[in-house]
């Protein structure tokens, strides 16, 4: 699952990576993205890369209201070709989201922990997504929004849970971005050695609280990764 991420980098890194002839509107950096929140999306247009921005959680086209966006936040990519929800999308509209690093929860005696998890290799990186442009009836207003997909958790990732954000590599961003070309092999878990996980503030619980002080707030010192213990099954912070 991913349900909170960051994207914290300068307009000219992003257009660099992506790839693109423009940087996007890019206010400021963005340190607790919840659902249903704007996200910037990469999409394909014409040959080119160009930007956009979603809501988070995904609206079907054929929806008669968006009562059920904030649960479409993210689609399992194992079913994903399959799904009313998200076929169509998966044929036709997909997008890459970029970011820094992800938020994922660890369920501890003294209560459930937040991890950021980010890459060693690269301060920043893409989600695979799949996006829709969905019409309200009731005011004729347009709405893009989008959804990340996820896939097994690798084995960094798994102690804190059982999913895990499908993450694209640059390399393969035009070849996730081009429905067209065979690329299920896209769709794993990222390797394992190239995670780093650490423990931050509980303040990252509460998405009114948006700035950089939250993955600045570390408990501990350097990189503190989540490991299981093989002997009890039981998981230690170290």
């Amino acid at each position: 699952m991913c349900g909170r991420f960051l994207l914290e980098t300068l307009p000219g890194a992003l257009a660099e990576q992506f790839r693109t002839q423009k940087p996007p509107v890019f206010e400021k950096s963005r340190y607790n993205i919840a659902p249903t929140q704007p996200i910037l999306t990469a999409q394909l247009t014409d040959g080119a890369v160009v930007w956009h921005y979603a809501r988070w959680g995904l609206i079907p086209a054929w929806s008669k209201d968006s009562s059920n966006a904030a649960k479409m936040i993210n689609a399992r990519s194992e079913t994903v070709a399959e799904k009313p929800a998200f076929r169509q999308a998966f044929k036709h509209r997909r997008c890459l989201i970029p970011a820094t690093a992800f938020y994922e929860w660890i369920a501890l005696p003294s209560g459930k922990q937040p991890m950021l998890i980010a890459l060693k290799s690269t301060p920043l990186f893409a989600f695979a997504g799949l996006y829709e442009d969905w019409r309200d009836p009731s005011t004729g207003a347009e709405v893009r929004s989008a959804t990340i997909l996820t896939t097994n958790a690798n084995l960094a990732v798994e102690p804190i849970h059982a999913r895990m954000p499908v993450i694209i590599s640059a390399a393969d961003y035009l070849t996730w971005l081009s429905p067209t070309i065979p690329n299920s092999e896209l769709l794993r878990p990222w390797d394992a050695a190239d995670m780093q996980i650490r423990p931050v503030s509980k303040r990252v619980n509460s998405s009114r609280i948006d700035d950089v002080s939250l993955i600045d707030d570390y408990l501990g010192d350097g990189n503190l990764a989540v490991k299981q213990d093989g002997s009890s099954g039981q998981q230690k912070l170290l």
